[in-house]
C-alpha cells in the first residue's frame, strides 16, 4: 500500500503543469517620438478642458479628470471641489506656448515633457469678485509634466513648476 501511495505521489509530481511564461510587456507606442506626440496631444486636450471649467457647474470638471491620474487628478478634484463650494469664478484661457518631450524609454508607458504654459489671461475670483491670483504669479510657467499609460492611453499624472528651465513668450 505504501508503495502504491509513493507511486501515486510520484505520478502526481510528474504531472504538475509547467510554469506559464512571463509575458513581455507590449510597447505602448512604436517610438519615443510617437509617445511624445501622444503626450502633447493629451496635454493640449487637458489645457482645453481646464479652460472650459466653470466652477459653478461640476459636470465641466469631468473632462479634466478623464485626462489625468494619480496625485495630479487628486489635487484637481480637491481644488475644483473647493472652488465650487466657495463660489469661485475663472475667466480667461491658459495657452501652451511650447511642448518638448524630454524622456521616455521602451515600452513608453511613462513620458516626461517640459511645457511652457502662459496663464497671463487667467483670473480667479471669489464669490465677492475679489481676485485670488497671487500678485507675484508669473505669466508663464515652465512645467515638468509626467504622463502614465493606463493600458489604453497616456494621462497627465504629475506637473511641477521647474525653476531650472526658462520659457520665452512667443
Amino acid at each position: 500500500m505504501l508503495g502504491a501511495l509513493a507511486l501515486s505521489g510520484a505520478a502526481l509530481v510528474g504531472c504538475t503543469p509547467e510554469a506559464e511564461p512571463t509575458p513581455t510587456p507590449t510597447a505602448a507606442f512604436a517610438s519615443e517620438e510617437e509617445a511624445f506626440a501622444a503626450a502633447e496631444e493629451v496635454y493640449r486636450a487637458l489645457t482645453a478642458a481646464v479652460n472650459d471649467v466653470d466652477p459653478s457647474k461640476t459636470e465641466t470638471f469631468e473632462a479634466v479628470y478623464e485626462l489625468s491620474s494619480g496625485t495630479f487628478e487628486e489635487a484637481d478634484r480637491e481644488n475644483y471641489s473647493t472652488m465650487h463650494a466657495e463660489g469661485h469664478k475663472i475667466s480667461g484661457d491658459a495657452t501652451v506656448l511650447s511642448f518638448t518631450g524630454t524622456s521616455s524609454t521602451a515600452p513608453f508607458t511613462h513620458v516626461e515633457a517640459l511645457v511652457c504654459l502662459d496663464v497671463s489671461d487667467v483670473t480667479v475670483t471669489d464669490a465677492s469678485g475679489n481676485s485670488l491670483v497671487n500678485p507675484n504669479r508669473p505669466d508663464i510657467y515652465a512645467l515638468t509634466v509626467g504622463f502614465e499609460h493606463d493600458g489604453e492611453r497616456l494621462l497627465v499624472d504629475s506637473a511641477e513648476r521647474t525653476e531650472d528651465q526658462a520659457c520665452v513668450a512667443s
